[in-house]
């Protein structure tokens, strides 16, 4: 049997800690021996959100906590900014419309990020903006936004905040307080080291005001029912049980570790794969690159969908290719939540086989030795 690697922006590599919580027999969500759990898993959610706002918990994706960011906070009618620079960008965009909130559209070459400037400039022009929502990284491109200036930027103002943190969250810094994001949006499958099926909200008091106004449609998603079970340590529908079990075991381990250790560990492990890609004659696409992912164009005269086939079928290593328009064009390799140096050494190993095996003309061996130098720095 082949062993398999994750070295997707998510779903991850799981902790067997984790799986085996979710293993465990189940419990009824509205018996008293669930609460602790629920409970444990809440203020697990804080520390790593980094708030002592409440942070809500949606069995869904992360998907579904970035539409209830917009269907509890903006009424049909509405305007909010949105900024396009890569797929997920895109999709505030389209949640927005499908509400019939009209969206003020910054595009962004992709491959850069959104200046604190331009949103505030537009936020000038159009003061009757409700909400700014945003990328701290954006999976697509491996672009890092400066999401603590341009959030602290808005805070000045009537609008809200709203962050798409779903890749980012515990592996970059995101201090959702100190840099006064009113609402940031995660999901479990990525450095939060669990299954997907999780989607998380953070609300501050200047969004709660807005949900007691919205009038866009909602029932399921309603952070308004959601904020009324959490201060009774409730949720109000089925919530994902074994999930949040398993979610007490993967907070408690990044408490463990320290947030601050986490972030360094993930600063460590994206350095080290950038400066491997670069030893081996590749470029990094990204210009201001996140730790989670990191995008890397394809030499020229290599099929870009070849290479994530070969490392899969032949190496039993999965990575991601381009999407949409970087479609064949990027490959992309996320070292995200249980990742340690090791996992750097083994995919750029696979990734000089497979470059090799497909003609790319580099140093053998160059990639693995600049991983190692910067993994040991």
């Amino acid at each position: 049997m082949k062993k398999r690697h994750l070295f997707t922006p998510g779903p991850v590599d799981v902790p067997p800690e984790v799986l085996a919580a979710m293993a465990e027999p189940l419990i009824h969500h509205r018996a008293p021996d669930f609460i602790p759990y629920f409970k444990a898993a809440n203020e697990g959610l804080k520390y790593v959100f980094q708030t002592r706002n409440p942070v809500l918990t949606f069995a869904g994706s992360g998907t579904a906590a970035m539409e209830a960011a917009v269907v509890n906070t903006l009424s049909p009618g509405d305007r909010a900014i949105t900024v396009e620079g890569g797929k997920f960008g895109e999709r505030w965009t389209e949640q927005c419309r499908a509400y019939g909130v009209e969206p003020i559209v910054l595009e962004v070459e992709w491959g850069t990020a959104i200046s604190c400037e331009r949103i505030m400039e537009t936020l000038r022009a159009n003061p009757d903006v409700k909400a700014v929502f945003l990328t701290l990284t954006e999976t697509s491109t491996g672009v890092l936004t400066d999401v603590e200036t341009i959030c602290q930027a808005i805070a000045e103002t009537d609008a809200i905040s709203v962050v798409d943190a779903i890749s980012a969250l515990g592996a970059e810094r995101c201090l959702t307080d100190p840099w006064q994001i009113d609402i940031v949006v995660a999901g479990s499958q990525k450095a939060l080291m669990l299954p997907p099926g999780l989607a998380f909200a953070s609300i501050s008091p200047k969004a709660q005001a807005l949900v007691a106004k919205s009038k866009c449609p909602k029932y399921y998603l309603s952070f308004e029912k959601a904020l009324k079970a959490f201060a009774k340590d409730d949720t109000p529908f089925t919530p994902g049980v074994s999930h949040i079990r398993a979610l007490c075991v993967a907070a408690k381990m990044i408490r463990d570790e320290g947030i601050e250790n986490v972030w360094a560990r993930h600063a460590r492990l994206g350095r080290a794969l950038r400066e491997a890609a670069v030893a081996m004659g590749l470029k990094v696409f990204a210009k201001n690159p996140s730790n989670v992912v990191t995008a890397i164009e394809v030499p020229a005269a290599i099929d870009g969908e070849k290479i994530t086939k070969i490392l899969r079928d032949k190496h039993g290593v999965t990575i991601a290719g381009g999407q949409e328009q970087l479609k064949g064009k990027v490959f992309r390799i996320a070292t995200l939540g249980w990742a340690n140096d090791l996992d750097v050494v083994a995919v750029i190993g696979a990734l000089d086989m497979t470059l090799a095996e497909m003609g790319h003309s580099f140093e053998r061996g160059a990639g693995l030795a600049a991983a190692v130098r910067a993994l040991s720095a």
